[in-house]
């Protein structure tokens, strides 16, 4: 079982962390995960039908 849940996991490229969902508009349907580090964010725009992902300079 622990396989299936990892499949449905996403990690930060970087340092490998969950990415957590926190910053999301459910009036727009934008999903937007980031690392808990601030190293990476990826957003779902779904009238786009696609993935914004951007790495972060601190």
């Amino acid at each position: 079982m622990r396989f299936l849940k990892n499949l449905f996991v996403e990690l930060c490229p970087k340092c490998n962390k969950v990415l957590e969902t926190h910053h999301s508009n459910p009036i727009k349907s934008i999903i937007i995960k980031s690392c808990p580090d601030q190293h990476y964010q990826k957003e779902f725009h779904p009238a786009l039908e696609t993935y914004i992902e951007s790495n972060k300079l601190l």
